[in-house]
């Protein structure tokens, strides 16, 4: 959560002409609210179920995309199907910082429901950072990088 994930995506299909999608714009879409609404109104269990359905469609429909995944989105069943999967990374404290010091940070904090209170982020983070690792083809440091080189990096190692 908080890394930049849907900045990477846009910054790279800009210069390699490619589609991309995100998945939580994706459910939320289709939910017709935000995904913290979805979690004030429907619970985590209820999106972790719209994270599945939504990796299915993909799965099914979607071939040569860059595809942005939300951060619990590394439990779906048929991740490895979907592609290579590219693990952006830093430390808790440079997302935090990145999150607190944004031109629009009190958005970027209220957009993210399991962000919401710092101890329990930490804590979120340092459990499913095994977990992210575990799934990735592709592991990239983005602390330090600009985005030009992180996108780099990243274009040495997708494969649609």
């Amino acid at each position: 959560m908080g890394i930049g994930k849907g900045t990477t995506a846009r910054a790279f299909s800009k210069k390699y002409g490619t589609y991309i999608i995100d998945t939580d714009d994706l459910i939320e879409s289709r939910e017709n609210r935000e995904v913290k609404r979805i979690f004030e109104k429907k619970g985590e269990a209820y999106f972790r179920a719209k994270e599945q359905e939504t990796a299915d469609w993909i799965e099914q429909s979607v071939r040569g995309t860059f595809i942005s995944c939300g951060g619990g989105f590394y439990q779906v069943k048929n991740l490895k199907k979907l592609g290579h999967v590219v693990l952006l990374d830093a430390s808790f404290e440079w997302i935090h910082n990145r999150l607190k010091t944004a031109k629009n940070s009190q958005a970027k904090l209220a957009k993210r429901p399991l962000f919401a209170e710092e101890k329990r982020a930490k804590k979120l983070y340092k459990e499913r950072e095994k977990a992210y690792k575990r799934v990735a083809d592709s592991v990239i440091n983005v602390e330090d990088k600009s985005l030009d080189e992180v996108i780099e990096q990243i274009a040495k190692v997708w494969k649609d």
